[in-house]
C-alpha cells in the first residue's frame, strides 16, 4: 500500500507537466516522421534500407524509454530538496520501496510509449502483428535500464546537473550508440565492436527480434540489458540508503 500510494503521487508529477508528455511521447513520433522522410527521399538505385521502418521502430521504441531516465532523475532529485521527501525519510518507508515507488510509475509510461510508436509505425509501412504485445513488454523490461540510470544520478546530483545528464548526453548516447541514427554496421571497426558491449544496442535488437517473432534471439540481448540493469539499481539503492541516512542525521 505504501509503495502503491507513493507511486500513484510519483506518476501525476510525471503526467503533470505537458513537455514531459511530449518529450516522452510525443518526440519518438516526430523523429518517426522525420525518419521516414528521408528513407523515401533516398533513391531506390542507392538503396533505402538504412532507415526502414522494419529497423526504425524498433529503435524509436527504445529511444522513447531514454526519456524515462529524465523523468525518473528530476523528480527524485526535485524531490530530494523538498520537504516532502524529508517527511516521508520519517515513515517506515525504506530505501527499495522509494526506489519501487519511483519505478512502477515510469514502467507505465514506457508502456504507454511503446504501444503508441508502435502502433503510429503502423501508419508508415510496418504490418500490424499480435507480436506488438510481447514487443511492448520488452520495451518495459529494457526500460528498466534507463530508469535506473535516472534513479541513480537523481540520488545524488541537482535537478539541473540530472536533467543535463539523463536529458541530453543520455539520450545521444542511446541513439547513437543503438544504431537508431546510423546503422553500426555502416560505421565498423572499434565503435561498433564498442557500442555492442553496451545496453543500448541490445535493447532495440531484443524489441526487434520480439517484433518479427524471433523469440530464440530474444534472450541473448535481453540478458545483456537486465544484467546492467541489475548493476545499476544496486547502486542506486546504495547510493539513495546513504543519503537517506545522511539527511535523517543531517
Amino acid at each position: 500500500m505504501k509503495i502503491s500510494l507513493f507511486a500513484e503521487r510519483n506518476i501525476k508529477e510525471v503526467l503533470r507537466d505537458p513537455l514531459n508528455l511530449f518529450f516522452g511521447l510525443g518526440f519518438p513520433l516526430v523523429l518517426l516522421v522525420v525518419l521516414s522522410a528521408v528513407n523515401k527521399s533516398i533513391p531506390p538505385e542507392a538503396g533505402n534500407t538504412m532507415f526502414v521502418i522494419e529497423n526504425v521502430a524498433p529503435g524509436l521504441t527504445m529511444f522513447g524509454t531514454a526519456f524515462m531516465a529524465l523523468f525518473a532523475g528530476m523528480l527524485l532529485s526535485k524531490d530530494r530538496t523538498s520537504s516532502f521527501l524529508m517527511r516521508l525519510f520519517a515513515s517506515p518507508m525504506k530505501s527499495v520501496d522509494f526506489i519501487l515507488g519511483y519505478t512502477l510509475p515510469m514502467l507505465v509510461v514506457a508502456a504507454a510509449q511503446a504501444a503508441i510508436t508502435l502502433l503510429a509505425s503502423t501508419l508508415f509501412g510496418l504490418g500490424f502483428s499480435w507480436n506488438m504485445l510481447p514487443a511492448i513488454f520488452t520495451t518495459m523490461l529494457s526500460s528498466l535500464l534507463f530508469v535506473g540510470l535516472g534513479l541513480l544520478f537523481g540520488s545524488f546530483l541537482s535537478e539541473n546537473a540530472a536533467a543535463g545528464i539523463c536529458g541530453a548526453l543520455l539520450t545521444n548516447l542511446a541513439g547513437w550508440l543503438s544504431g537508431i541514427f546510423i546503422p553500426l554496421t555502416l560505421i565498423g571497426g572499434v565503435f561498433q565492436k564498442s557500442a555492442e558491449l553496451l545496453p543500448f544496442y541490445h535493447s532495440v535488437q531484443a524489441t526487434k527480434a520480439t517484433l518479427s517473432g524471433n523469440f530464440g534471439k530474444i534472450l541473448p540481448h535481453l540478458a545483456v540489458v537486465l544484467g546492467y540493469t541489475v548493476v545499476i539499481y544496486v547502486l542506486a539503492v546504495i547510493i539513495f540508503r546513504r543519503k537517506m541516512s545522511g539527511d535523517n542525521a543531517g
